[in-house]
């Protein structure tokens, strides 16, 4: 069995997310018709009221190759029930405290253990591929692996 590709042309979809803040740790999203907050954790000078930024970027991460992931396995006939992801990133602080410039200030890795559970008898080989296609397909790892133009400006 291998994994089905179907090619297609569809519109270009736009996200739209908007900030305020609250303080100089916490600040309140809306995305669509969800709201919640990022803060920061007392630790960093926050509130402790919500996720940190990064700790959102790498749920972000898990629920889109949930997402992914079950797409996948549909597309290819595979019975996924459900799936255990557990992501772990190494950052150094130090860049975005301004203390060090010598790494990036983003994470320097990112692990991602992923345990799925079919209902219907999957190869190993199956499983390598679906993970591989998974990978390959989700928007969040893309975003993060490759150079995503992005344009900060005060408009």
């Amino acid at each position: 069995m291998n994994i089905q590709v179907k090619e297609a042309v569809m519109p270009q979809v736009k996200i739209h997310v908007l900030g305020k803040s609250e303080s100089p740790t916490k600040m309140n999203i809306r995305a669509g018709k969800f709201k919640m907050i990022i803060d920061e954790p007392e630790s960093m000078g926050g509130s402790n009221e919500g996720p940190s930024p990064v700790q959102m970027l790498l749920t972000a991460l898990a629920g889109c190759l949930n997402v992914t992931g079950h797409q996948v396995a549909k597309e290819n006939n595979l019975d996924l029930e459900r799936m255990t992801i557990s992501i772990d990133g190494n950052m150094n602080p130090c860049t975005f405290m301004g203390c060090s410039f010598k790494e990036r200030a983003g994470f320097q890795s990112i692990k991602v253990v992923v345990k799925p559970i079919f209902s219907n008898s999957v190869s190993d080989e199956m499983v390598k591929l679906w993970l591989e296609e998974t990978e390959a397909r989700c928007p969040v790892t893309d975003n993060i692996k490759e150079g995503t133009q992005i344009l900060i400006d005060n408009n």
